[in-house]
């Protein structure tokens, strides 16, 4: 298999459970209805950990864009390899939410929330505050790279690396997943959110493409800045980016702090 297959279906597998799971949880007549948000946040983590199973060996199991750009950032990944791991990645997301339709097809026309069809694809914020939502998805991010090149540098049996990523996916969910359903992955947000748009689901609403923005810039900004603190603080290596990202960050910071209280 081509590392370009092994993303395809690491991030379909990635998909398929974590979208199936809160397709679960939303959809009438679902046997997993009003299963909660612990449910979403255990088998989004052990979504995160099967696709690392089935593909690490071939291809790192990246599965998300803002992981690739990240690591090439800080040269652990070739650059010229990072559209061709991206466009894998959006395509395995697609693929991944047809089968999620697929799978619940039944259900569709029987749930009268649009907003919960459209969550079953991609998320969106409890307050609509870009600036604040961009924050929380940096910060989602931010530990999500931190914690992976953490992990990665520890002596750990063979084998065991995934469901540890898997732990550390659940634990963002619970605790910084509130504000905007944590996509902390580019391709997780938009491939879903493009299969909804073309998707013939019965009574949906549009695909909130105004929204689409922050869980693809939020995540590749705080995947970014992770590993490079990671690079300056965990591995002593001084860098000119580390500086200049962080400024950005402080100002998006400053502004969110500066507006929401007007917008919430």
């Amino acid at each position: 298999m081509s590392t370009f297959m092994a993303e395809v279906v690491g991030t379909m597998i990635l998909i398929l459970f974590g979208g199936g799971v809160v397709a679960a949880v939303s959809l009438k007549g679902s046997k997993g209805k009003d299963g909660g948000w612990i449910v979403i946040t255990v088998a989004w983590g052990l979504a995160v950990a099967m696709g690392a199973f089935a593909v690490g060996g071939i291809s790192g199991a990246h599965l998300n864009p803002a992981l690739t750009i990240a690591l090439a950032t800080i040269g652990k990944f070739e650059w010229s390899e990072v559209p061709m791991f991206i466009l894998a990645q959006m395509i395995g997301a697609i693929i991944g939410a047809i089968l999620v339709y697929l799978t619940y097809l039944a259900h569709w026309k029987p749930t009268d929330d649009s907003d919960a069809k459209l969550a079953v694809f991609c998320t969106s914020p409890a307050y609509n505050h870009p600036l604040s939502n961009l924050t929380t998805e940096m910060i989602g991010t931010f530990i999500l790279v931190l914690g992976i090149l953490a992990i990665g540098a520890n002596n750990i049996t063979d084998g065991l690396n995934p469901l540890i990523v898997g732990a550390l996916i659940i634990v963002i969910g619970m605790a910084l997943g509130g504000p905007t359903g944590y996509a902390i992955n580019p391709a997780r947000d938009l491939g879903p959110r493009i299969a909804h748009f073309f998707l013939p689901i019965p009574g949906k609403r549009d695909s909130n493409w105004s929204y689409s923005w922050v869980p693809v810039v939020g995540p590749i900004i705080g995947g970014v800045f992770g590993a490079l603190f990671y690079q300056q603080v965990f591995e002593g290596q001084n860098s000119i980016a580390f500086w200049i990202v962080g400024i950005i960050i402080l100002g998006i910071f400053v502004s969110a702090q500066s507006t929401v209280n007007k917008a919430v």
